[in-house]
């Protein structure tokens, strides 16, 4: 409903700062009238007093009293004179009362209160509905009993149709408001015009011929705002009354669950998130804010605040959802950089995906074509046409439905800052990779499984590598250096005589995740050495796929995007032939770090038949106490120098 936007909210503050500065004039303006009317009853007793001090002075005993009779005589006159003034002064003063004073009085205790209670009860409900919002957003992601989810839905609906009547109740006031504090000032004022009319009437004639006309068209425009404000009282009650006929199910949040209708294609968003707030080393707070994206950015409006602030730019991140403690629907955006940035929950997953989709089509810049829309649209048609992603090694020899290529010229020209920049050498990508070649999303079964196979038998790998967790070959390597790294993904290639087949791997792995919404990654540690590249568990250290460094044919790193790098596999097949792969990672440390100690390890086997090419080879790098050659330390690489904030769970489809 857009009464719960906060652009909403915005507007209404608005009204209600205008509702304020009303109440304040019309207190300050009841003060004047208040003044008027007692100065005027002021001077019936003052009038009252003087014709009464008036027919005193033949009372007095005055010493000197001689021609007293004349001034006596006089006074009496002016003491009927006065009398009659204060007839009229008296009239005057009823009629101040009745038709200046009591009016705005009325006003101010009837319409500027009744907005104030009106104001008192939609906060009041909408407290009480983010208290169900919260009781609803603690929900767990586990299965939950179906009894405790369906209540705490229909108290969440049951808050939010409380909340959706008190603020039409309110909003109808303000805007009825608008119209009776337009009647209210003129009123007072004809009343007090009426009485002064009538007071002077006797003598001035001519002054109240000239008022009659005037009053005359203020009240037929008073007359006129009152039949404006009738109508649009009832197109008011009319508008309410569609508006709470609709279904119960707008008010239930995530109400679409099974089938949400998602769309992908959003180059802006707005909504209500919660945003998690670490308060010390382990303990966390949420706190539900409005969220909108406005260009590259992500900005947050606090409750109350007339426009929003910068919370993320998000040109270059990468966002994906996370699991975060009991909460679901939650992602989470990080840095350019691979810093961790902020984690929002949102409160359905159609919310929750659409979030994930356009930050995702705002970090590549689409925003700045002329068209975002239709390039947003016609970037991911294309794409989903271009990739066919599995998720296992199984489907991966089974899948062989073609489907059509993109192209990098089209991926270029709509500002896909995945892909490199391509030059008049390059290959077209139906040269690297064929044609609806299949995508793999996970590298191996997850660590817990590889352990139960080598719990009594010998571990079965998918990369046909035998397996040893000591590691033999690595006490015998002249080269060792860990990097933490997470798979993306890896496809089946038609060549390995250029880099450029990396780079278009990069591409469609890439954009088959962002299609498809996959956005978990499998965390690893990648040892290089002089004989091999070895993917390790970080929890339990047991290998996940090792490759023959010779095998290795093509390495890689991405020229934009530095954290990306790839290398190529030539295997051997049971045919006669070879196959070619290619494996495509994100580093925590720039690329270009594992392509060198790749190109090192390769170099160290190439001068291992000549020992002094060898010799000479090893004195130009640094040599740890165990004797080992390292390229920088022997330990993962990580910048940020705490892994487990890049680890992800395994990866879905």
């Amino acid at each position: 409903s857009l009464y719960f936007l906060d652009p909403t909210r915005s507007l209404l503050s608005v009204f209600e700062e205008d509702a304020g500065t009303l109440t304040d004039y019309t207190n300050q303006l009841l003060q004047a009238m208040q003044r008027v009317y007692g100065a005027q009853n002021e001077m019936c007793l003052a009038t009252q007093q003087l014709s009464k001090q008036l027919l005193g002075y033949e009372k007095q005993n005055f010493a000197l009293g001689k021609g007293d009779e004349e001034v006596i005589s006089t006074l009496h006159y002016f003491s009927k004179v006065v009398d009659e003034l204060n007839v009229l002064h008296t009239e005057l003063a009823k009629q101040l009362a009745d038709t200046m004073v009591l009016p705005i009085i009325q006003f101010r205790e009837k319409d500027l209160t009744e907005v104030s209670t009106l104001k008192d009860l939609f906060g009041l409900a909408s407290n009480e509905h983010d208290l169900s919002m919260a009781k609803y957003s603690r929900l767990p992601k586990k299965k939950e009993n179906e009894k405790v989810k369906t209540e705490v839905g229909k108290e969440v609906a049951a808050a939010r149709r409380k909340q959706h009547l008190s603020s039409l109740q309110y909003y109808c006031a303000l805007n009825a408001l608008q119209y009776r504090k337009r009647m209210a000032m003129m009123e007072p004022m004809i009343g007090f015009a009426h009485g002064q009319i009538n007071f002077f009437k006797k003598g001035a004639e001519m002054f109240s011929r000239r008022m009659d006309s005037f009053l005359s068209s203020v009240a037929d425009m008073v007359q006129s705002i009152q039949v404006e404000l009738e109508a649009e009282v009832e197109k008011m009650r009319v508008s309410q009354q569609e508006l709470l006929s609709v279904d119960e199910s707008v008010y239930t949040p995530d109400s679409d669950v099974a089938e949400p209708q998602i769309n992908r294609n959003l180059i802006q968003k707005a909504g209500y998130l919660n945003l998690r707030n670490k308060t010390g080393l382990v303990t966390t707070t949420w706190e539900r804010l409005y969220f909108f994206t406005q260009g590259g950015n992500l900005m947050c409006q606090p409750r109350g605040a007339v426009a929003g602030g910068l919370i993320q730019d998000l040109d270059n991140c990468s966002v994906m959802a996370v699991d975060c403690e009991d909460r679901r629907y939650c992602f989470q955006i990080t840095t350019p950089n691979g810093k961790s940035g902020i984690i929002l929950q949102a409160e359905s997953r159609k919310e929750n995906e659409e979030w994930i989709c356009a930050i995702n089509n705002i970090s590549r810049q689409i925003y700045l074509t002329d068209n975002p829309e239709a390039v947003a649209i016609k970037l991911n048609q294309t794409a989903l046409q271009a990739v066919t992603p599995i998720t296992s090694f199984g489907k991966k020899q089974e899948s062989s439905c073609p489907s059509q290529n993109l192209k990098n010229s089209e991926m270029e020209n709509e500002n896909d800052k995945i892909v490199p920049k391509a030059t008049a050498s390059i290959p077209e990508a139906e040269e690297l990779i064929a044609p609806g070649t299949p995508i793999q999303f996970d590298i191996v079964l997850p660590a817990t499984e590889f352990l139960d196979q080598n719990r009594g038998s010998r571990r079965t790998n998918p990369f046909g590598e035998t397996e040893d967790e000591s590691f033999p070959e690595a006490e015998d390597s002249l080269l060792q250096q860990m990097f933490i790294v997470r798979f993306l993904g890896s496809m089946a290639v038609k060549t390995d005589s250029t880099t450029e087949v990396i780079y278009e791997a990069m591409r469609q792995v890439l954009a088959a995740r962002a299609i498809h919404n996959i956005f978990r990654m499998t965390e690893s540690h990648l040892m290089v050495t002089s004989q091999s590249l070895r993917l390790i568990d970080p929890q339990t250290q047991v290998s996940r796929a090792n490759f023959e460094l010779t095998s290795v044919t093509q390495f890689a790193a991405h020229q934009e995007n530095k954290r990306l790098v790839g290398f190529v596999i030539r295997v051997p097949e049971s045919t006669g032939e070879e196959s070619l792969s290619t494996y495509i990672f994100e580093s925590n440390s720039e690329g270009e770090k594992i392509c060198y100690a790749i190109n090192l390890g390769k170099e160290i086997i190439e001068v291992q038949k000549d020992p002094e090419a060898l010799a000479q080879l090893m004195l130009s790098i640094p040599l740890t106490n165990d004797g080992k050659y390292v390229l920088l330390n022997n330990q993962p690489d990580d910048n940020d120098g705490n892994p487990s904030e890049h680890r992800g769970a395994e990866s879905e489809a």
